[in-house]
């Protein structure tokens, strides 16, 4: 599941203390809101989908695409989906993974926030529970991350058994990322995780996986869309909402190296993998102000 991009909405409001013309020279415009909320949506493809470390798509090329909502109080809903090959490969009959996922994002300090959520893995008729020795691919998991600065710490845990493993509930996966904007876009992010696989016997399974990515955004803000017309106040103080769109595109490529490390009871096993990204996404943003005007007739520009 990738997480977790923009259009937007911006408002402006002219004051004047007289009347004012079409010749008027229009006064310069404030400084943008932040936005009531964000929607964004983005599609990709990538040489290998690999999560926590794991090949996804049989190191095939994989489709991707999804939809985010965050609203300005830190409340966010969203889902993704991708192509997938691995549940085939263990003898299923999924071809899709959807997640679902909501949560809460809030600041503590001024350089500490944290973010809480849910997250439902779901892959329709994946059919493994019907296999001996496995359990249901869906997943449903919690987590919580807490990011200083560039750098972010998260735990997920699992409510259910853990893709496919039977009576795995209650596994666990504790990560620590770093994101470094080392300009014109470029943007290096090293990773490491470990990811224990709950319950009796399950130990084996359990394993460390490490990646270093780089990638390089292109970032395109649309023209913006005004709504509504400016029009003559009719008493001393007249409340007249404005708004603004304004959208953004984006387009990421980038290159990533993974290292998967598994330990068994008498040895341990390290596999190197590389994948090659191509993202585009596009985002939307609403914001809402009040204009007040006093006797004055006004025009927009």
């Amino acid at each position: 599941m990738k997480h977790p991009v923009r259009s937007s909405l911006y408002l402006a409001c002219l004051l004047a203390s007289s009347l004012v013309s079409a010749q008027t020279t229009a006064p310069a415009a404030p400084a943008a809101p932040e936005p009531d909320y964000t929607l964004s949506y983005n599609v990709g493809v990538v040489s290998d989908y690999r999560y926590r470390g794991i090949s996804q798509s049989r190191l095939d090329p994989a489709a991707q695409g999804g939809i985010d909502f965050v609203a300005k109080n830190g409340i966010y809903l969203g889902t993704w989906a991708s192509t997938i090959q691995w549940i085939k490969d263990a003898g299923g009959a999924d071809s899709v993974e959807w997640d679902l996922y909501g949560g809460y994002k809030g600041e503590i300090t001024k350089d500490l926030t944290f973010d809480v959520g849910a997250l439902r893995y779901e892959y329709a008729n994946n059919k493994l529970g019907k296999i001996a020795g496995m359990a249901d691919a869906s997943t449903d998991e919690i987590y919580g991350a807490l990011t200083y600065g560039l750098v972010t710490a998260k735990y997920s845990h699992s409510l259910s058994n853990l893709f496919g493993y039977a009576s795995s509930k209650n596994s666990g996966y504790l990560e620590l990322a770093a994101a470094f904007d080392v300009g014109n876009g470029v943007t290096l992010a090293p990773h490491i995780g470990h990811q224990t696989v709950g319950g009796s016997g399950n130990g084996k399974y359990s394993y460390t996986d490490y990646s270093f990515a780089a990638t390089k955004d292109y970032r395109q803000r649309s023209g913006a869309q005004r709504h509504g017309q400016w029009h003559r106040c009719e008493q001393e103080f007249v409340h007249h909402p404005r708004r603004q769109v304004h959208g953004q595109g984006r387009l990421a490529v980038g290159a990533e190296v993974q290292l998967l490390r598994s330990c068994g009871t008498d040895h341990c096993d390290a596999r190197l993998a590389s994948s090659v990204l191509t993202t585009l996404s596009h985002s939307l943003r609403s914001t809402h102000e009040t204009c007040h005007c006093h006797h004055q007739t006004l025009q927009a520009r």
